[in-house]
């Protein structure tokens, strides 16, 4: 659907403007009755490579495209276009990853691109772009550079609408390069430009690269900002299910760092079971994850909460959070995604649960490429690090009043320092009354003491008193300066 109103609007941009030139006229093709004839020795070409390797299709498809008779017919322009991709698909598969680069912007490709309108020669860009993308994903300086060399030559061609997709897709891949800056810049100028053609289709797919940028520079505010205006841009018209899982899945990532993991679960939900009806697996296993990791915050937040409004120390056992973590990957969907990405989320759900530090850190080492590569991921496990060493210090120095340091590291099973470090800081942080002493090498716990309220309530009285001779002074001079 993407790319049909892509197609379409591309056919419009050049009839709105009046400045604009008509296309060069197509080169005289032969009478339609001979055309199929004409074009067998291409079909033929075609053909031949279905069994060959990358490296001999590469030279047979050029030569399609290069041909002496420069045929340019619809039959004959089908099936250089599908030549076109091929050639793209056979640098990929022969990771001659220099001539993909040069492709389309070189030699090769220009007598095609001369001789078709200018709305198929952006159909047939941006189809190659995506098929490099999808082909290589892990190639980001080459979809970089490639992004780069459309720019260039939509720039020298004045192919704005082209440029302005192209200007997109560039963002995206400087984002995934970690490259946030550069992004956003690129972003906030492409931005201004749209904003004034009321373009809705491209400022629903700008916004949401914005809104990701903004997440990753960790300004949730101006995150959320943008993805709202993403949505609002949605609304006007239809969104195809692939962008709208994609904006599904941000709520969710901006509800889950705001630690509402009931509502963020249900947008991954949502996302899920698009792409799932769409057979995207490459973006449905990480939608998946997500839904495991608000279950497993989830259980262990409402574990906390009881923990802290009974008075117990610890985390209690959760077995409800287990089932349903059990539940999401032993269904048909969970079997379906089955693989280390499912495998790394239970292992941390099974660590969590029995309160494990040293099995969880045993995971998160076992799986360090599933679990540190994603952002969302590697934030939240640091965290809930943090809190299951937290449950397990107060777990274990609730019974005394005074405990050596040394054996609160030994029962832990970590090293002194960095048990230290944390128990100073819990009670920085007030999670428990204590003090500790370094030349002793112990630990001094207070027992919790009823806050004093005459303290609170002697400070409310001095601030209303305050209150009321402010206001009485004020009106003492408003009575003399009448009096004067």
């Amino acid at each position: 659907h993407k790319t049909t109103m892509g197609e379409s609007m591309e056919v419009d941009t050049p009839a709105a403007s009046t400045s604009t030139p008509p296309p060069e006229p197509v080169q005289p093709a032969s009478a339609e009755d001979e055309e199929e004839e004409d074009c067998s020795d291409l079909a033929d070409l075609l053909d031949s490579i279905s069994d060959a390797t990358a490296a001999a299709k590469i030279p047979i498809l050029t030569s399609i495209l290069n041909e002496p008779q420069n045929r340019y017919g619809s039959t004959a322009a089908a099936l250089k276009e599908r030549a076109v991709y091929a050639l793209a698909r056979a640098y990929c598969e022969d990771n001659s990853h220099d001539e993909v680069v040069t492709l389309l912007t070189g030699e090769t490709c220009a007598p095609f691109f001369a001789n078709i309108t200018k709305a198929k020669t952006a159909k047939v860009v941006r189809a190659v772009l995506d098929s490099v993308c999808a082909l290589a994903p892990e190639e980001l300086d080459m979809q970089a550079q490639i992004c780069q060399n459309i720019i260039a030559w939509c720039r020298a061609e004045k192919r704005s609408f082209l440029r302005q997709r192209v200007e997109a897709k560039m963002a995206s891949v400087l984002f995934q390069q970690d490259k946030y800056g550069e992004a956003l810049t690129l972003v906030d100028r492409l931005l201004v430009e749209l904003k004034k053609l009321d373009d809705k289709q491209l400022l629903v797919e700008v916004h949401l690269v914005e809104s990701k940028i903004h997440h990753g520079l960790r300004g949730m505010a101006k995150s959320k900002a943008a993805l709202t205006a993403s949505r609002t841009s949605a609304n006007a018209i239809y969104v195809a299910p692939s962008l709208q899982s994609q904006i599904d899945m941000m709520s969710g990532v901006l509800h889950c760092e705001e630690g509402d993991y009931d509502t963020a679960h249900s947008y991954f939900l949502e996302a899920f079971e698009q792409l799932d009806q769409l057979d995207d697996r490459e973006k449905a296993v990480p939608c998946l994850k997500y839904m495991m990791l608000c279950k497993i915050l989830d259980g262990l937040n409402k574990a906390l909460g009881i923990s802290a409004a009974t008075g117990v120390a610890g985390i209690r056992s959760d077995h409800k959070n287990e089932a349903d973590i059990s539940g999401m990957i032993t269904g048909k969907r969970g079997v379906k995604y089955a693989g280390r990405n499912v495998d790394a989320m239970s292992s941390i759900a099974a660590a969590a649960s029995k309160r494990s530090l040293k099995e969880y850190e045993a995971v998160l080492t076992e799986y360090s490429h599933e679990l540190q590569d994603d952002l969302l991921i590697k934030h939240h496990l640091s965290t809930l690090q943090e809190q299951l060493l937290e449950s397990n210090l107060i777990r274990i120095i609730e019974p005394y009043s005074c405990v050596e340091i040394e054996h609160v590291a030994s029962l832990i099973d970590m090293p002194l320092p960095v048990v230290e470090k944390k128990l100073s800081q819990m009670i920085l942080d007030g999670k428990f009354h204590g003090i500790l002493d370094q030349g002793k090498g112990q630990l001094i716990v207070y027992e919790e003491a009823d806050q004093d309220q005459a303290m609170e309530k002697g400070l409310k009285v001095i601030e209303n008193m305050d209150k009321v001779v402010t206001s009485l002074f004020g009106r003492s001079q408003a009575l003399r300066s009448m009096m004067v």
